[in-house]
């Protein structure tokens, strides 16, 4: 991709302004809509739409991405172009509402809601107007949807299941009060956050390391299920404890392990969870009744290893609630459609690049060192050498300075509008239990 002078960029941006307005002429009259298109086609400062809008979809998608962070001191001024462009959409009449076709909206497919499904993605700006309006899904729809479904936090597959459509026929107005919502969340962290910081988006279950206001690492996350939220935060991490050991809170035991233990006496010793005493000694799971009327008063503790309910990472931060940052050994739970599933904790994908980083300035302790510590299985807290400021944030909407406007699920129905939670976690609602009771080992 060229890089554009700055005349070229601003018409470029004038002209994409001037494409809103006549998104919506082209739901008023339709005769007149397709002048305006061919108008646009025709126009000598259109510019080359394929350095921006590629058929192949696999750059759509990517071209969401972006290294700046969601906080920061200027995401206040990007948050308030976003309002404005969207302020100019909602003048012109917002966007159509894409209806549900009888068969799968995908590429290859011609169904007339394809024709609103393309005004829709052309007014957001996912799709060029160049594409014209047809029945067809082709290469330029399949792409623009899989930028319309990155931007929004689902899958990116090009096609339109139940979670795309709801997200597709959430009005302009709508968005544009979500995104006015999140100004005011954006603005009270607008300060100095440290040159070196963590944040957790809470609804987009994502982790930025920042660095000179740069993003140079993301991490996906898991995070609490709306029965059992992750709080908002500000912190900082003073702590990382390689191979970690997890004890199992009193609720555990007596409400899974237990019955566990009841029904395979052998779940202990299989998941590496040692009995121990008031004074530390280990105790033999055979002495113990297990089908007593109360459950045994001891310490249950898991031994470092892959199996650990924590894997090989744990990350601790000053906090009230319990919760900290850790690896898991349920990799695939960071696949799911939807990652709100926890009690609270927040686990980290690729743990082990955010470790390197955070422990960057404190000596000895090289990618290198720390793999051999975790291969060695042996407990070993490591105390940063500089606090690392850590911030959870609960943003449903925001703007970088690629002009890229994201939206995710109001997963805690924090909006102020019902719409907004388009009931992604319904599948993953879990009742109500202790912090620590998605750590229980379930091997």
């Amino acid at each position: 991709m060229t890089k554009k002078s700055v005349p070229e960029l601003l018409s470029r941006r004038a002209m994409l302004r001037s494409a809103v307005s006549l998104g919506a002429v082209a739901l008023a009259a339709p005769a007149l809509a397709q002048d305006a298109f061919n108008d646009l086609i025709g126009s000598s400062r259109r510019g080359n739409w394929d350095d921006q809008f590629d058929a192949n979809s696999s750059r759509s998608a990517v071209g969401v991405v972006s290294n700046n962070p969601v906080l920061g001191p200027e995401a206040p001024t990007y948050m308030q172009q976003a309002i404005m462009q969207y302020q100019q959409i909602v003048s012109n009449g917002g966007w159509p509402e894409v209806p549900p076709s009888q068969q799968r909206l995908q590429i290859g497919v011609s169904d007339p809601s394809v024709q609103a499904l393309r005004q829709r993605l052309m007014i957001s700006g996912d799709l060029p107007r160049e594409a014209g309006i047809s029945s067809a899904f082709d290469s330029y729809v399949d792409g623009a949807l899989k930028r319309f479904q990155a931007r929004h936090g689902l899958p990116a597959d090009g096609v339109i299941g139940e979670y795309t459509l709801k997200a597709l026929n959430v009005s302009a107005q709508l968005r544009m009060a979500q995104l006015q919502t999140n100004l005011i969340r954006i603005q009270t962290m607008a300060g100095d956050l440290g040159q070196r910081h963590v944040m957790v988006n809470i609804p987009a279950a994502s982790i930025e390391a920042v660095e000179n206001n740069r993003v140079v690492l993301r991490n996906t996350a898991v995070v609490g299920r709306a029965s059992r939220p992750t709080h908002i935060i500000n912190s900082k991490i003073y702590e990382i404890i390689l191979n970690p050991y997890w004890t199992a809170p009193r609720s555990i035991v007596e409400k899974d392990i237990v019955p566990l233990m009841q029904k395979d006496p052998t779940y202990l010793e299989r998941n590496n969870i040692r009995l121990l005493d008031g004074r530390g000694q280990e105790v033999s799971p055979q002495t113990v009744d297990w089908f007593a009327p109360k459950a045994p008063n001891l310490m249950f503790r898991q031994d470092p290893g892959k199996n650990n309910a924590m894997s090989s990472t744990k990350i601790n931060f000053h906090n009230p609630n319990n919760e900290y940052m850790h690896d898991t050994p349920q990799q695939g739970l960071f696949n799911k459609l939807m990652r709100f599933e926890s009690s609270g904790c927040v686990r980290v994908q690729n743990v082990r690049d955010l470790t390197t980083w955070m422990l960057r300035d404190t000596p000895g302790w090289s990618r290198q060192e720390i793999e051999r510590v975790i291969a060695s299985r042996v407990n070993t807290p490591i105390k940063l050498s500089t606090e690392i400021p850590v911030y959870f944030v609960y943003i449903t909407a925001w703007s970088a300075k690629d002009g890229v406007v994201q939206f995710r699920d109001d997963i805690y129905g924090n909006d102020g509008n019902a719409e907004l939670a388009l009931n992604t976690t319904n599948t993953q609602e879990q009742p109500s239990g202790s912090i620590g009771e998605d750590l229980l080992p379930r091997n």
